[in-house]
């Protein structure tokens, strides 16, 4: 099946409103903190045709938490131009204060996102009643479908207890799952009849997350090689599980030069690599040094990087 009958295939049904590979986004961004404009539409123009069926905005790879909400408006803004009629558009609105996130969440309405996304309140260690009364305050701000990120970046266990509490509010449809525990992550698609969004995070394991029910991924290293990820994703719906597998094997073995170097750091040279000027992480996370960049510029290409990862 070609990837274009794939998505036609997979409309919306119930809560399931997202399939298939979606990048997270990574953003590309000045010294300042502003979107560089000009490559964040290169990137999206070449991604979009490689099959993938969204972008998930300013996550941990897109590095929103720590950029400025004027930037991240910004960035929701110009990713719904390219996408319209495209692609679909998930806007994390996480944010350390509810303020914040409830303005981003009503921004990412009026741009036209398709959905919002947030990790549960952090830095503090909030009660499970906490954090449903976060997620329902940001119910209140935007009525787009909602979903949570269920993210090992901040303290708190998303279970399918939790999920399935967050699910009383209408506008909750799922999680973006990122953790191994594929048992609680099938728990969590079991929840009423399987009438739940759920979307695997981590990019080695997006077969096992497959498997075991997830609609589909939203992934780092799929900006540097989308149609690897395409074709997981494809094979393993049309029963072609050798091909899934073969793949899957493929992109690990660059996501293990990727962690070697820091995954954040690579992906941006990376980036580079393929023509994207996507700038540097943020300060002060890494930025790779000029032998660090020689090292993985060196293990890219015994892995024919350019060739067989891009085509």
């Amino acid at each position: 099946m070609a990837i274009t009958d794939t998505k036609k295939a997979e409309k919306p049904v119930g809560r399931v409103r997202f399939r298939g590979i979606m990048p997270a986004l990574a953003s590309p961004l000045e010294e300042s903190g502003d979107v560089k404009e000009k490559t964040l539409r290169s990137m999206l123009r070449y991604m979009i045709p490689t099959g993938v069926t969204g972008f998930y905005l300013c996550g941990a790879t897109g590095e929103g938490v720590v950029m400025k909400p004027d930037a991240r408006k910004r960035l929701a803004e110009i990713t719904v131009e390219e996408c319209k009629g495209k692609a679909d558009v998930i806007d994390h609105i996480g944010a350390v204060d509810l303020r914040t996130a409830m303005d981003l969440a009503a921004h990412a309405a009026s741009v036209g996102v398709d959905a919002i996304s947030s990790v549960p309140p952090f830095f503090y260690g909030y009660s499970e009643d906490e954090i449903l009364a976060y997620y329902k305050a940001l119910a209140a701000a935007c009525p787009l479908p909602l979903i949570v990120y269920a993210s090992p970046l901040v303290n708190t266990q998303i279970t399918a207890g939790l999920v399935s509490k967050l699910l009383a509010m209408p506008s909750v449809i799922g999680v973006k799952f990122t953790s191994y525990n594929y048992f609680e992550m099938r728990r969590i698609k079991e929840l009423d009849g399987g009438n739940i969004n759920v979307i695997n995070g981590p990019d080695e394991t997006l077969l096992c997350g497959l498997s075991m029910g997830a609609d589909g991924g939203i992934g780092t290293t799929y900006n540097v090689m989308p149609r690897v990820f395409v074709r997981i994703y494809d094979a393993f719906r049309n029963g072609d599980l050798a091909t899934a597998q073969e793949n899957q094997f493929k992109a690990n073995r660059m996501i293990s030069v990727m962690i070697k170097f820091g995954v954040l750091a690579s992906m941006k040279e990376m980036l580079g690599i393929m023509g994207f000027d996507a700038g540097y992480c943020t300060f002060p996370l890494k930025r790779l040094s000029a032998e660090e960049a020689a090292g993985l510029r060196k293990e890219l290409a015994s892995l024919r990087f350019e060739k067989d990862y891009l085509a």
